[in-house]
């Protein structure tokens, strides 16, 4: 839903409550093409759920990390998520843009639980050469409060968002791009992050439904800290992939099972509302949770599907350099979102 333009390099950041991520992407060959790549972390708690909880704190580790990566570009693009954050698919009678757009804000109340004064509205229109009577219509709505205090927190650092964009979209952007295979039936995307899991679903290609599931790699350490007594160290290797797992089976069967009811619920929800009878065809998994050793085979034998890792460096091109300072295979788990910020050339 954002727009394109003509740059020639993007740089996209990503604000996570573990992690902040960013990527650059030169656009000026005709393919997109990685130039650089950086991350920093986050103190816990600074911030919960996608709200910034210490603006100070995420102000200064933004600013350390373009100091480090050498990133001296004012503009960004960037995106907002979260509870605050809605993806709906709606019908509506069938009508042009123009008119839809003078009715969308009362549509909207149907379906958005926030006070409308208070949101900013984008829609597409899924199937604009249909002739049914009613038309499907991609909703998004976010608090103007959230999308206020990220362009406060970026104001504070000396940075321009030339593109706020919801973090789903953006997931996607990178996802359509290296998995174009994956655009055609029901496909489940699940980006296992820090606090949270999100569940988006792509049905032929359009994001239609997204889900938050309160479970994340930090419950993952927790579980290990508290019932093998490992430090946070052991237990973030053990994660990774750097140590014999024997000990993530139980961990895994019940954080596991959180997730894959999560995932159930979504799809669940999309058939109802969309009255289809299509159902999940295969799941991919990225973020810090994509690397935890034995989880895609947790999920694929609870939920009965094929389940892999998706990779956003799959179709991109990477400049000589990039991983001079960084395992590729480590750290791509983690890219999906920034890169997809990074893929769209702002005007």
């Amino acid at each position: 839903m954002a727009l394109f333009g003509r740059k020639r390099t993007t740089v996209g950041l990503d604000i996570g409550s573990g992690l902040i991520k960013l990527v650059v992407i030169n656009h000026g060959s005709g393919e997109p093409v990685l130039t650089k790549v950086a991350y920093a972390s986050v103190v816990d708690d600074a911030i919960v759920e996608g709200e910034v909880m210490d603006p100070g704190l995420v102000a200064d580790a933004v600013r350390g990390l373009l100091a480090s990566a050498g990133v001296k570009a004012k503009d960004v693009v960037t995106a907002v998520g979260g509870r605050d954050v809605i993806v709906k698919r709606i019908a509506m009678d069938r009508m042009r843009e123009p008119e839809a757009r003078e009715v969308i804000r009362w549509e909207a109340e149907q379906h958005v639980p926030f006070d409308m004064d208070n949101v900013e509205l984008d829609f597409q229109i899924l199937d604009p050469e249909g002739d049914s009577l009613q038309m499907s219509v991609l909703l998004v709505a976010a608090k103007r409060e959230l999308i206020e205090n990220k362009m406060a927190l970026l104001a504070d650092v000396g940075l321009e968002p030339s593109v706020i964009d919801v973090d789903a979209f953006a997931l996607h952007n990178a996802f359509e791009f290296n998995h174009p295979e994956a655009m055609s039936g029901v496909v489940g995307l699940v980006n296992i992050g820090h606090e949270v899991t999100n569940v988006n679903i792509v049905e032929h290609g359009v994001p239609v439904l997204t889900r938050d599931i309160p479970v994340g790699t930090r419950r993952f350490r927790e579980d290990l800290q508290r019932e093998r007594g490992m430090s946070a160290d052991d237990a973030e290797r053990l994660l990774r992939g750097h140590e014999r797992a024997d000990a993530l089976e139980p961990v895994l069967a019940g954080r596991g099972e959180e997730v894959a009811i999560g995932v159930e619920r979504a799809a669940a929800f999309l058939q109802s509302a969309s009255r289809s009878a299509a159902g999940l065809s295969r799941l991919y998994t990225i973020g810090g949770g994509a690397r935890i050793p034995g989880l895609n085979r947790v999920l694929a034998d609870r939920l009965r599907l094929p389940v892999q890792s998706a990779n956003p460096l799959e179709r991109l091109q990477v400049a000589e350099g990039v991983w001079d300072l960084y395992n590729p295979d480590d750290l791509a788990p983690l890219l999906m979102l920034p890169i997809g910020l990074a893929l769209r050339q702002a005007a």
